[in-house]
Protein backbone atom coordinates (compact mmCIF):
# COMPACT_ATOMS: atom_id res chain seq x y z
CA UNK A 1 0.00 0.00 0.00
CA UNK A 2 3.07 2.52 0.88
CA UNK A 3 4.52 2.14 -2.87
CA UNK A 4 0.47 2.95 -4.24
CA UNK A 5 0.56 5.86 -1.94
CA UNK A 6 3.84 7.07 -2.83
CA UNK A 7 2.93 6.59 -6.86
CA UNK A 8 -0.50 8.43 -6.08
CA UNK A 9 1.28 11.13 -4.23
CA UNK A 10 4.13 11.57 -7.59
CA UNK A 11 1.25 11.42 -9.70
CA UNK A 12 -0.87 14.24 -8.13
CA UNK A 13 1.37 16.33 -6.29
CA UNK A 14 2.41 19.14 -9.05
CA UNK A 15 -1.82 19.45 -9.81
CA UNK A 16 -2.65 19.15 -5.95
CA UNK A 17 0.00 22.36 -5.41
CA UNK A 18 -1.38 24.07 -8.68
CA UNK A 19 -5.10 23.84 -7.36
CA UNK A 20 -4.16 25.19 -3.69
CA UNK A 21 -2.35 28.33 -4.82
CA UNK A 22 -5.27 29.33 -6.82
CA UNK A 23 -7.26 29.21 -3.70
CA UNK A 24 -4.51 30.01 -0.72
CA UNK A 25 -2.25 31.58 -2.69
CA UNK A 26 1.66 30.95 -3.79
CA UNK A 27 3.01 30.97 0.10
CA UNK A 28 0.55 28.67 1.79
CA UNK A 29 0.01 26.02 -1.24
CA UNK A 30 2.73 23.92 -0.67
CA UNK A 31 1.57 23.31 3.07
CA UNK A 32 -1.83 23.02 2.19
CA UNK A 33 -1.68 20.42 -0.37
CA UNK A 34 1.33 18.09 1.76
CA UNK A 35 -1.11 18.52 4.51
CA UNK A 36 -3.74 17.23 2.28
CA UNK A 37 -1.44 14.31 1.97
CA UNK A 38 -0.88 13.47 5.00
CA UNK A 39 -4.34 13.32 5.82
CA UNK A 40 -4.83 11.01 2.59
CA UNK A 41 -1.75 8.68 3.32
CA UNK A 42 -3.81 7.98 7.33
CA UNK A 43 -6.79 6.94 5.57
CA UNK A 44 -5.10 5.36 2.27
CA UNK A 45 -6.50 1.88 3.84
CA UNK A 46 -9.98 3.87 3.29
CA UNK A 47 -9.45 6.03 0.22
CA UNK A 48 -9.04 2.41 -1.68
CA UNK A 49 -12.30 0.96 -0.48
CA UNK A 50 -13.51 3.62 -2.47
CA UNK A 51 -15.38 3.84 -5.48
CA UNK A 52 -12.91 6.38 -6.59
CA UNK A 53 -9.62 6.57 -4.79
CA UNK A 54 -9.03 10.07 -6.84
CA UNK A 55 -12.37 11.81 -6.04
CA UNK A 56 -12.22 10.34 -1.79
CA UNK A 57 -8.52 12.02 -2.25
CA UNK A 58 -10.16 15.06 -4.07
CA UNK A 59 -12.07 15.99 -1.31
CA UNK A 60 -9.85 15.49 1.48
CA UNK A 61 -7.67 18.27 -0.72
CA UNK A 62 -10.82 20.37 -0.86
CA UNK A 63 -11.44 19.95 3.03
CA UNK A 64 -7.81 20.82 3.73
CA UNK A 65 -7.92 24.22 1.31
CA UNK A 66 -11.77 25.08 3.66
CA UNK A 67 -9.83 24.84 6.95
CA UNK A 68 -7.02 26.62 6.01
CA UNK A 69 -8.98 29.43 4.64
CA UNK A 70 -11.53 29.60 7.29
CA UNK A 71 -9.19 29.21 10.37
CA UNK A 72 -7.81 32.80 8.49
CA UNK A 73 -11.31 34.09 7.52
CA UNK A 74 -10.34 34.36 4.22
CA UNK A 75 -12.14 33.74 1.24
CA UNK A 76 -10.67 30.93 -1.86
CA UNK A 77 -8.60 33.41 -3.64
CA UNK A 78 -9.28 32.24 -7.19
CA UNK A 79 -9.64 35.48 -8.60
CA UNK A 80 -6.78 37.15 -6.81
CA UNK A 81 -4.44 34.48 -8.30
CA UNK A 82 -5.29 32.75 -11.07
CA UNK A 83 -7.00 35.79 -12.29
CA UNK A 84 -3.86 37.87 -11.93
CA UNK A 85 -1.83 35.67 -13.46
CA UNK A 86 -4.14 35.26 -16.72
CA UNK A 87 -4.16 38.91 -17.06
CA UNK A 88 -0.28 39.14 -16.93
CA UNK A 89 0.25 36.85 -19.53
CA UNK A 90 -2.72 38.28 -22.07
CA UNK A 91 -0.72 41.33 -21.47
CA UNK A 92 2.94 39.97 -21.85
CA UNK A 93 1.39 38.46 -25.04
CA UNK A 94 -0.28 41.04 -26.75
CA UNK A 95 1.85 44.22 -25.13
CA UNK A 96 -0.95 46.92 -27.12
CA UNK A 97 -3.89 46.04 -24.44
CA UNK A 98 -5.22 48.32 -21.80
CA UNK A 99 -3.89 46.91 -18.37
CA UNK A 100 -6.30 48.44 -16.56
CA UNK A 101 -9.56 46.81 -18.56
CA UNK A 102 -7.35 43.31 -19.52
CA UNK A 103 -6.90 43.21 -15.21
CA UNK A 104 -10.98 44.24 -14.69
CA UNK A 105 -11.95 41.29 -17.48
CA UNK A 106 -9.87 38.89 -15.94
CA UNK A 107 -10.43 38.99 -12.18
CA UNK A 108 -14.13 39.40 -13.09
CA UNK A 109 -13.95 36.96 -14.43
CA UNK A 110 -12.31 34.39 -11.79
CA UNK A 111 -14.68 36.08 -9.66
CA UNK A 112 -17.15 34.79 -11.56
CA UNK A 113 -15.77 31.27 -11.51
CA UNK A 114 -15.80 30.87 -7.97
CA UNK A 115 -19.97 31.45 -7.55
CA UNK A 116 -20.60 29.10 -9.78
CA UNK A 117 -22.03 25.88 -7.79
CA UNK A 118 -19.11 23.57 -6.55
CA UNK A 119 -19.15 21.10 -8.95
CA UNK A 120 -19.47 23.43 -11.99
CA UNK A 121 -16.69 25.14 -10.39
CA UNK A 122 -14.38 22.03 -9.75
CA UNK A 123 -14.65 21.30 -13.50
CA UNK A 124 -13.77 24.53 -15.07
CA UNK A 125 -10.54 25.35 -12.10
CA UNK A 126 -9.36 21.97 -13.44
CA UNK A 127 -10.16 21.70 -17.17
CA UNK A 128 -9.42 26.17 -17.82
CA UNK A 129 -7.29 27.27 -15.16
CA UNK A 130 -5.39 23.68 -14.48
CA UNK A 131 -5.36 22.79 -18.23
CA UNK A 132 -6.51 19.33 -17.31
CA UNK A 133 -8.10 17.60 -20.19
CA UNK A 134 -11.69 16.21 -20.31
CA UNK A 135 -10.58 12.91 -19.04
CA UNK A 136 -8.33 13.80 -16.61
CA UNK A 137 -11.13 15.74 -15.01
CA UNK A 138 -13.37 13.13 -15.06
CA UNK A 139 -11.04 11.02 -13.24
CA UNK A 140 -10.26 13.20 -10.64
CA UNK A 141 -13.64 13.70 -10.13
CA UNK A 142 -15.18 10.47 -10.61
CA UNK A 143 -17.28 11.00 -13.10
CA UNK A 144 -18.15 10.43 -16.70
CA UNK A 145 -16.60 12.57 -19.16
CA UNK A 146 -20.49 13.58 -20.70
CA UNK A 147 -20.78 14.97 -16.68
CA UNK A 148 -17.56 16.83 -17.00
CA UNK A 149 -19.20 18.26 -20.71
CA UNK A 150 -22.70 19.05 -19.06
CA UNK A 151 -21.13 20.96 -16.53
CA UNK A 152 -18.97 22.73 -18.19
CA UNK A 153 -22.14 23.69 -20.77
CA UNK A 154 -23.72 25.11 -17.47
CA UNK A 155 -20.97 26.86 -16.42
CA UNK A 156 -20.85 28.48 -19.51
CA UNK A 157 -24.58 29.72 -19.20
CA UNK A 158 -24.04 30.44 -15.50
CA UNK A 159 -20.81 32.55 -16.17
CA UNK A 160 -22.74 34.69 -19.04
CA UNK A 161 -25.22 35.20 -16.79
CA UNK A 162 -23.06 36.83 -14.32
CA UNK A 163 -20.86 38.44 -16.55
CA UNK A 164 -23.87 39.98 -18.72
CA UNK A 165 -22.15 38.84 -22.07
CA UNK A 166 -23.92 36.65 -24.37
CA UNK A 167 -23.30 33.14 -24.34
CA UNK A 168 -21.76 32.88 -28.07
CA UNK A 169 -18.85 35.56 -26.92
CA UNK A 170 -18.07 33.26 -24.12
CA UNK A 171 -17.89 30.26 -26.46
CA UNK A 172 -15.78 32.68 -28.63
CA UNK A 173 -13.34 34.07 -26.24
CA UNK A 174 -12.93 30.24 -25.25
CA UNK A 175 -12.29 28.76 -28.16
CA UNK A 176 -13.58 25.65 -27.09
Amino acid sequence: MTVTFEAFHEYHRRLWMRYAHTQVGRRAAEAVAEKAFVRLRGSWEQALTQESVPRFAWTLLKEEVDAWLDQRGLEPQLAGTAGFERAVQRLVLDGSCDGFSVLSEEIGLYSAISELPERQQDVVVLRYVLSCTEDETAGLLGIGTATVRSHVRHARGGLARRLGIPLDDLNRKDGD
